[in-house]
């Protein structure tokens, strides 16, 4: 089947509910890397989040707004069901899946911190301080620089402020930067 687009996927499901499967495909590893990477769950507890996911997204897809942007959609409903089962679960397990490539992407604006994330050690104390960021940074900064998403998008995804989304973001790499100086 050729490439179909968000709105196409969401249409043809309406029009014959077997064709959900084209969803699950188009979002399922971009879904999986974002909940790892927000949250630190083993693969189980990802596939049961995962699994959870489409399941409100099948039963609430005739309430998406259609003049919305779709994957801001599907990552909302993600992003609260992974906080609610880390509310839920106070007890993470400590299963870094942050990939070492995107990391320098959080802070590479900073050429002299960038340099620096080339030496192994450097990428292996940022992924500590990413571990133990709080969460609203840690959100925050997976969003804009490993997932790639808009401020627009991170505003519909997080229910914040674009002020907010940008004075966490500039917080959080003010704290990584500030711990992986020192």
């Amino acid at each position: 089947m050729e490439e179909l687009n968000d709105i196409q996927i969401v249409e043809l499901i309406n029009k014959d509910k077997n064709n959900f499967y084209l969803l699950t495909d188009a979002y399922k590893n971009k879904l999986e890397r974002y909940i790892k990477r927000i949250s630190f769950f083993g693969q189980t507890e990802v596939e049961d989040m995962l699994q959870e996911i489409f399941i409100k997204v099948y039963i609430n897809l005739n309430s998406f707004d259609k003049s919305l942007k779709f994957s801001s959609w599907i990552y909302r409903i993600a992003h609260n069901l992974v906080v609610d089962k880390i509310r839920k679960n106070s007890k993470r397990t400590r299963d870094v899946s942050i990939d070492d490539e995107y990391l320098s992407l959080i802070i590479k604006s900073n050429e002299d911190l960038h340099v620096d994330l080339i030496n192994r050690d450097a990428v292996s104390k940022l992924k500590e301080v990413m571990f133990n960021l709080p969460d609203s940074y840690r959100e925050v900064l997976v969003l804009r620089f490993i997932e790639e998403k808009s401020y627009e998008e991170i505003v519909d995804i997080l229910k914040k402020p674009k002020g907010t989304i940008a004075a966490l973001i500039n917080k959080g790499r003010k704290i990584i930067k500030e711990k992986l100086v020192l």
